[in-house]
Parts: C-alpha cells; sequence; structure tokens
C-alpha cells in the first residue's frame, strides 16, 4: 500500500538572509524538499556578498522560490516583519521562520509544520497557533557551543519565562511555525527588531492573545559557515526590553485581546 506525501500547499518559510551566499544553494532546496508544495521566501537585505542575486537565480530557476529585496540592513525582527507579511498578502495559511545558516536543520519543519495541525510534535493539544523548535525540552540541545554561550541562551530563556510568566521552555530561539491568523494579530509596528528580544517579544504578545503554543525538541548546531550576527547589544535589548514588558503589564499597559484565536 501506497502513503501519499504529505502536502504542505499553503506554507510559506520565510528566510532572512545577510551574507548567506555560501548556504542558500544548499539551504533553500533543502527546505522545499522537506515541504512539498511550500513555498519560500527569502529576504535579503542588500547582502554585499550577492546573495541576493544568488536568491534571484534560484527563483528565476524554481517558481516554488520568491525574492523580498530589502534596501539595507535593519534588523533581523525587521527582516522577518517584511517577510510576514508578504506571506500573508499572498495567502500564507501558515508560516515558518528560520535560519540559513544550517543551525535550524530543514529536517524538523515537517514535525513544527504538523503540530500546527495537533501532529506528533503536539501530542496533547488538538494543533497550536504557534510551535516553537526547542532546544531546551527533552530531546532537544545544542551542538558546538561554548560554555558562555550557552549560559547566554539558556540564561534569557529562563530570565524572560519567569519575568514574563510563560510557559515555553526556549524563549529566544528562532525555529518556529505559526498560523497565518496568529501572525496577523501581533502588533508589528511596536516589536522591537533584535534577534533575541524580537523571539522572546512574539512569542509573549501570541500567547497573551490566547494562543496555544507547543514546543517540538530540535537539535541546534552551531553556523557551519559565516559568521555569527549575535552582539552584546542585543543581548542587553532583550533583557531591557523582557523588563519593559513586565512593567507595562504591572501598569495596565500590556497587551490586551486575551481571546482565543479562531480556529
Amino acid at each position: 500500500m501506497t502513503v501519499a506525501a504529505p502536502d504542505f500547499s499553503g506554507t510559506w518559510v520565510v528566510l532572512p538572509t545577510y551574507n548567506e551566499i555560501e548556504n542558500l544553494p544548499q539551504i533553500g532546496p533543502a527546505i522545499l524538499e522537506q515541504l512539498p508544495g511550500a513555498k519560500l521566501l527569502v529576504v535579503d537585505d542588500s547582502s554585499p556578498d550577492g546573495t541576493g542575486l544568488m536568491a534571484d537565480e534560484m527563483a528565476a530557476a524554481d517558481p516554488r522560490v520568491e525574492v523580498l529585496h530589502r534596501r539595507a540592513k535593519q534588523g533581523l525582527g525587521r527582516a522577518y516583519i517584511a517577510g510576514f507579511q508578504a506571506a500573508l498578502e499572498r495567502g500564507a495559511d501558515k508560516v515558518v521562520q528560520m535560519d540559513a545558516d544550517w543551525s535550524h536543520d530543514p529536517k524538523y519543519l515537517p514535525a513544527l509544520v504538523g503540530a500546527l495541525e495537533g501532529g506528533p510534535g503536539a501530542p496533547r493539544l488538538r494543533g497550536a497557533d504557534l510551535v516553537i523548535g526547542s532546544r531546551y525540552v527533552t530531546g532537544g540541545g545544542v551542538r558546538n557551543w561554548g560554555v558562555m554561550r550557552r549560559i547566554v541562551s539558556r540564561g534569557g530563556s529562563i530570565f524572560a519565562r519567569l519575568v514574563l510568566r510563560l510557559t515555553p521552555h526556549d524563549l529566544t530561539g528562532g525555529f518556529k511555525a505559526w498560523r497565518a491568523a496568529t501572525l496577523a494579530q501581533l502588533p508589528w509596528e511596536d516589536l522591537h527588531s533584535g534577534g533575541y528580544v524580537f523571539q522572546i517579544e512574539t512569542t509573549y504578545q501570541a500567547s497573551r492573545r490566547g494562543a496555544r503554543v507547543a514546543e517540538v525538541p530540535i537539535v541546534f548546531v552551531d553556523r557551519m559557515l559565516g559568521a555569527s550576527k549575535m552582539s552584546r547589544r542585543i543581548i542587553f535589548e532583550a533583557l531591557a526590553v523582557v523588563l519593559t514588558l513586565r512593567w507595562d503589564e504591572l501598569r495596565g499597559r500590556g497587551p490586551r485581546g486575551r481571546q482565543r484565536l479562531p480556529d
């Protein structure tokens, strides 16, 4: 008996790039192989190494690939927001966000998207609104990281989890799958653009609006090619924003609309 391959039509993968010309030609096809029927949206911030031109060549050769060019580097969060909005405008039902440097392995994509429909990734839920590829649940982990980076990442998640009273264990990771309705309700103009803080804040905003959040274990591997874009400024920005979000809530200025999102 032949089992039909899953169809991920309506799923868009948003892939921000900046100087990823070494990674894009391999990671792009790997993503589409894991998600038959899906679309790949490359969001390039005018990479000086020619990543944008490479993405255009891929799009010309494969109708499943589209490219969104931005004039300059404006932060990872802004790149994601631009990609999210473009995917929603094009009729996406589900949207995945991930890095282009292979730290987010495409092999986990079916589990993340499947958990939105209540698949094996979220056995206790009928279907999540947001699924986080988690390093800090059973089965998850990291590789090729030094002690300090492990402390910063894990500590940042614990800090945000306690201060903001959130349930997910991995709040600083950027490998996520979203329902379109969940993304559409986020306050785009009010979100910060940094790496860690953007990941924390989007999960916080979705949770406060009643989103059902699930975690799927992943093993995060430090980037294979190129240089990391993490900085001390991004880390301190994340800490400051977490405290500000909690302070605003205490003053009654936090997110409203805590109703359950529509199915």
